[in-house]
């Protein structure tokens, strides 16, 4: 008996949890993701052109 409760592992319960956190809406501000990694690649093109146009 003790060794059937052993294989038998619980439920994931926590997943269910997950799933309701990403259906709930929050306020704030809302970026899509795609224009974040355009913003976040433009920026590093700017640093790299303005490390060589600029050398210290």
């Amino acid at each position: 008996m003790s060794k059937k409760r052993k294989d038998a592992g619980p439920m994931p319960a926590a997943s269910a949890g997950l799933l309701r956190f990403f259906e709930e809406e929050t306020e704030g501000i809302k970026v899509r993701p795609e224009l974040l990694v355009g913003l976040s690649i433009t920026l590093i093109v700017v640093s790299v052109l303005a490390k060589f146009f600029f050398p210290v």
